[in-house]
């Protein structure tokens, strides 16, 4: 199998996130030296989550600082960026890490509705600048020079300097969690990442996955490579017992989910209304935080002592996972918490599933 390692990490004021800042380094160093094979950064504005923000500088900082981790974006909120601009930038970050990008796109979170104010947009026509702007995008590291007319985006682009170092460019991730989005990738032959699936759905899912890749005529090889990639997030938590790890965990995600709750209600605009569709225990403002938290601990976290721990692990193993996404740290954990929790997840669980 292979892990990564998932930074949300929240910095608890403006005073300390030059600090908080280095610990995100401190600890992208440490998953390289666990065996950790991928890094992936998230992207939030203004309020301390994500605490880099800006993942792509970010990103550069820990090409750096490490040799060969690689590092993913989950996601990059297409509408926030130009895509010739994105396009340049991920392509030197490309020749800066010597071929080490991986690259997850999103329309933007639907819950955060304060981040597209915050960049002069409203989350409307969110899905249709995300597919505007991909169609440049991908475009821009194959096709220059090349002229595009679209509702959004007017240009001609003469050519793309520095090339990226993977060809045709660093590889296209997708978010996914509905049954329609596996097949639509597995036509398209794109990476997924996907979250908060419980290990009964995870069978199924693979298998609509599977059968776009069947229907778009990929070979065996093409495929494997493909499942390989394709990755299940999790928050993990290492303990000495199962208690300790239940009761810890359980204490970080309410800790995060009142930050979530209290920003979301401080910060989105009174006319912005969430779809009940996209909804769940976790995300609702209506259901107790006691009743969220059980609902991600069921269906999103592995935790426990090592042992329980490797086992939870070979039961996503057992129904196809190859990739195990994990995050270590919620919050504002301090960096010598995170480093402990990642550390003996590196050292008393991963060794089992590696050659």
């Amino acid at each position: 199998m292979r892990f990564s390692s998932l930074t949300l990490a929240l910095s608890p004021s403006a005073d300390e996130d030059r600090v908080r800042i280095q610990d995100q380094l401190r600890l992208a160093e440490l998953a390289e030296e666990l065996g950790f094979s991928g890094l992936w950064l998230t992207e939030h504005y203004f309020t301390g989550e994500s605490v880099y923000n800006d993942a792509l500088t970010f990103a550069a900082a820990v090409a750096a600082r490490t040799d060969r981790i690689r590092i993913g974006f989950a996601v990059v909120q297409m509408p926030f960026h130009h895509p010739v601009r994105l396009a340049t930038q991920l392509a030197l970050l490309d020749n800066l890490s010597d071929g080490r990008i991986d690259v997850g796109v999103g329309k933007g979170t639907v819950y955060n509705e304060y981040e597209f104010i915050g960049h002069g947009l409203r989350s409307d026509d969110s899905r249709a600048r995300m597919d505007e702007a991909l169609e440049v995008f991908r475009r821009v590291w194959t096709d220059a020079p090349f002229t595009f007319e679209g509702e959004y985006f007017h240009l001609t682009v003469p050519e793309l300097r520095p090339a990226p170092v993977q060809r045709p460019g660093p590889p296209l991730w997708r978010s996914v969690i509905s049954p329609g989005s596996f097949s639509e990738c597995g036509k398209l032959g794109l990476p997924i990442l996907t979250a908060r699936l419980p290990v009964a759905r995870i069978g199924e899912r693979w298998a609509l996955y599977r059968a776009g890749m069947d229907e778009a005529g990929l070979d065996a090889a093409a495929q494997a490579a493909l499942l390989e990639q394709s990755g299940v997030w999790r928050n993990v938590y290492v303990a000495d017992s199962d208690a300790e790890a239940e009761d810890l965990l359980a204490a970080r995600l309410t800790e995060t989910r009142e930050h979530m709750m209290h920003i979301r209600h401080t910060l989105n605009p009174p006319d912005f209304k969430i779809d009940p569709a996209v909804l769940n225990a976790w995300s609702d403002p209506a259901v107790p935080h006691a009743d969220g938290v059980r609902d991600v601990m069921t269906s999103g976290s592995i935790f426990g002592s090592p042992e329980t721990v490797r086992g939870q692990v070979e039961e996503l193993r057992d129904v196809g996972v190859g990739h195990l996404v994990c995050q270590t740290a919620y919050g504002d954990m301090s960096y010598a918490a995170s480093a402990e929790v990642m550390t003996r997840f590196g050292r008393e669980v991963m060794p089992a599933f590696q050659n």
